[in-house]
């Protein structure tokens, strides 16, 4: 590698990719001066706190909630987990944010040690029907996957480590594992308070379908190709044990990267790609680590020790704008790639929504009910104090800054001219009256 063309790596204070989740830095919106930077480097070596991974140049992001939310007077609780899971597989130097860390917790540093893990980890349902990647093959822009019961990936895993981290199977890595939907009767793990705006899975819990919350486990030498996170969302991912390696891309970064044909790279190590553009920005994560990543950011993930990771996709009224413009650019390539029919084809509108949701998982029709619920979950705040699940900290202030953007993307939805086409007959309340209800809402709470 050239010098001066390897990813520019970064560990301790800015302007480098994390930072500690003390108060002040998590709530505070502005960029530290040159001796609030080295006070806080110092101050974020000494503490053995869990540190969360910021992207540069987005300090703002964590704060995004209104001023009125008390958070920043509390410390960051921990994820924590439940014991039939996770026992006594995990690090103990990071308490904070672990999954039943204790005095018998295991570290995983040691070569024995991701066998612990696995032994500890047969306590879960090993029926239990988990997807399974083979990093060693391509499926377009992926690996392909397959699903298999958990206790078999867990034999697998020990069989690949007793083996020096080799196997006839290849590498194989459990990824994208709903545990929170297939676990439903009992709580994995609880969030930090700063991400639990999460409109993604507060809407997939209400409708009963889904979730954007997963488990990865892996060895050493599995990894994810180079991607950007489902409808352009935020994501987060704590590392229970183990170290992953992070190359991430500012948004228009990737642009460089395209090929002749406008397809994004599966593998941006390969020697042929280092001379192109600006490098990556690279990132150690180690075990008890929080790294967020923030909308659009292109990235690959390499685990460089046996690893196990929670991570979530997330949306709220500080990103909805991203998702928003997302599906319209989607829906754009939709048209363009079948445009010669357009004239031939009956409902050839209706055709690309259909597409639409096929390739990107969701379409317009599906994004306004994503928007309905989420909006009249806002709306009960003001008239019986909010739904009984409610996330912690939603209050009147959060739910008007909640109402103000769906309203604003709302009305963007509501008069884009692909959306006047879609058959909104079924739709109850109509758009156009829903977004009257969230403006008379925010008239009313500005008027108070």
């Amino acid at each position: 590698m050239a010098p001066g063309t390897g990813p520019s790596t970064h560990r301790g204070g800015p302007p480098g990719l994390w930072c500690s989740l003390s108060p002040p830095v998590v709530t505070t919106g502005k960029r530290p001066g040159a001796c609030q930077q080295d006070q806080w480097a110092q101050q974020s070596r000494q503490r053995q706190r869990p540190r969360v991974l910021l992207a540069q140049g987005h300090w703002q992001v964590p704060s995004c909630r209104p001023p009125a939310n008390k958070c920043a007077d509390r410390d960051l609780p921990a994820v924590s987990a439940h014991p039939r899971c996770w026992a006594q597989a995990l690090p103990t130097r990071s308490p904070r944010i672990g999954l039943c860390c204790g005095p018998g917790a295991t570290a995983l540093s040691s070569p024995s040690a991701p066998e612990d893990a696995c032994a500890s980890l047969a306590s879960a349902p090993g029926d239990m029907v988990v997807p399974v990647a083979n990093c060693g093959l391509r499926e377009y822009n992926a690996n392909p996957k397959e699903h298999m019961p958990l206790r078999d990936y867990i034999s697998y895993w020990r069989e690949h480590i007793q083996g020096g981290y080799a196997s006839p199977r290849g590498c194989l890595y459990l990824k994208d594992w709903h545990l929170c939907r297939d676990a439903s009767s009992e709580e994995v793990f609880s969030l930090p308070v700063y991400f639990s705006s999460d409109w993604l899975n507060e809407y997939w819990d209400a409708v009963g379908r889904d979730d954007y919350r997963f488990v990865y486990m892996g060895p050493a030498g599995s990894w994810s190709p180079f991607h950007a996170d489902i409808f352009r969302s935020y994501s987060w991912s704590v590392n229970i044990c183990g170290r992953k390696k992070w190359l991430l891309f500012p948004p228009g970064q990737e642009e460089a990267l395209r090929d002749r044909h406008g397809g994004l790279p599966y593998d941006v190590t390969v020697p042929a790609l280092r001379e192109r553009g600006a490098p990556p920005l690279e990132v150690t994560q180690e075990a008890g680590e929080m790294v967020f990543v923030p909308s659009g950011w292109h990235h690959q993930v390499h685990n460089l020790e046996d690893t196990i990771s929670v991570n979530h996709n997330w949306v709220n009224g500080c990103n909805l704008a991203s998702m928003w413009h997302f599906l319209q650019q989607e829906l754009q390539a939709v048209q363009r790639e079948v445009a010669e029919w357009r004239d031939a084809m009956p409902d050839w509108h209706h055709h690309c929504q259909v597409i639409l949701r096929a390739c990107s998982g969701i379409n317009f029709e599906e994004f306004y009910q994503f928007l309905k619920v989420i909006a009249e979950r806002r709306l009960c705040v003001f008239t019986d104090g909010g739904p009984e699940d409610a996330s912690p900290g939603l209050g009147p202030q959060q739910a008007a800054f909640d109402i103000g953007r769906i309203a604003e993307v709302l009305a963007s939805l509501v008069a884009h001219p692909d959306f006047q086409k879609v058959d909104t007959g079924a739709l109850s309340p109509q758009p156009g009256e829903l977004l009257q209800r969230l403006e008379e809402s925010m008239a009313t709470f500005a008027a108070l």
